[in-house]
């Protein structure tokens, strides 16, 4: 299959084409490299990049047409919930009129299938975990919001168009890196968990905070469902594989348990051999104590399961791409 893969040079992106290479498909990167990285591409020259922004539809349709696209993996935007507060109309512009206007190019040029890269934020703070499919979308913030939007002109445009299919696939945090090391985590600013610790570890930072341990949870501190980015990936190839004219599918995707703060951090200490400097701060405002994902619907429909579900080897394989990368991409 021909597959464009929209932010492919991401930390998610980038993964999913080297899983979508590993089985046999040929793939085409879009990304405008305004948070990938084009050192994240392979270097054998057998993935066209299309540096362009998602706005612009014309490119786009230059790129489905001249690649004979059969499907659309979408990763492409901005994911910094604080950022979305102070900059709400960028993420509208990005996450939503993006995709509206991957949806023209696709329109134009009768591609009919698409995996969308959704969010848990969908749900915003739901009453009880673990959350399902079927639970209340009510976004707290602009960048859950512009997510659900999207999910909506999914809906709409496939009641209108009967042969076209789409995947919205829901997830909270994603965590470790390719398991060789080759490729991994690298944003700026930084505020994933996994990699503040690692840079911790590193010298990098001076110490990591931990925000709250008087959560009503085992430890006291939050609890959150992580999901491997190999995991991740394999769950959107087999749902690309899934799709079929007419089909609308909806996934959370999780390992279906929460793991805590305190033991992302226990971990990170024993795997870097390093008792880093910790800090215990303040609750942070609208921070639920736990948040996890009921991921047996897509166990069901399409037998999918999480392989990785435990903190250290989650941090281990992040920690082989920060060891050896302690400058990320830019450390070559």
């Amino acid at each position: 299959m021909n597959v464009l893969v929209t932010g492919g040079a991401g930390y998610i992106g980038s993964h999913a084409v080297r899983r979508l290479l590993r089985d046999g498909h040929q793939v085409v990167i879009l990304d405008n490299l305004s948070r990938g990285h084009i050192e994240s591409i392979p270097k054998s020259g057998e993935v066209p990049l299309v540096q362009a922004d998602l706005r612009d539809t014309e490119a786009i349709i230059q790129a489905l047409t001249q690649h004979s696209i059969d499907c659309v993996m979408n990763f492409a935007a901005l994911a910094y919930v604080g950022e979305s507060v102070s900059e709400p109309l960028r993420y509208y512009s990005v996450n939503t009129a993006g995709v509206i206007s991957l949806m023209r190019a696709m329109q134009e040029t009768g591609v009919q299938k698409i995996v969308h890269s959704s969010t848990c934020a969908t749900y915003g703070e739901p009453a009880s975990m673990p959350i399902t499919e079927d639970m209340p979308q009510s976004p707290i913030n602009p960048y859950g919001w512009s997510k659900l939007f999207v999910e909506r002109i999914l809906f709409d445009y496939a009641a209108a168009n009967p042969t076209f299919s789409f995947a919205a696939l829901r997830y909270f945090n994603v965590a470790g890196s390719a398991s060789d090391g080759s490729i991994g985590e690298d944003h700026e600013p930084e505020t994933h968990i996994i990699p503040v610790l690692l840079n911790t570890a590193l010298g990098k930072r001076e110490s990591a905070t931990i925000f709250g341990e008087d959560y009503p949870t085992p430890d006291g501190t939050c609890q959150r469902d992580y999901i491997h980015v190999e995991d991740l990936v394999d769950a959107h190839t087999v749902v690309m594989n899934a799709l079929e004219p007419g089909k609308q599918l909806v996934y959370n995707l999780g390992t279906g348990s929460g793991l805590s703060v305190r033991q992302i951090v226990d971990a990170a200490k024993a795997v870097t051999g390093v008792d880093f400097k910790v800090v215990m701060g303040e609750r942070r405002a609208g921070d639920p104590p736990q948040l996890y994902a009921d991921p047996s619907k897509i166990k069901n429909e399409l037998g999918w399961q999480a392989s990785i579900t435990d903190a250290h080897t989650m941090v281990e394989h992040a920690w082989s791409w920060f060891k050896a990368h302690p400058n990320g991409y830019a450390g070559g």
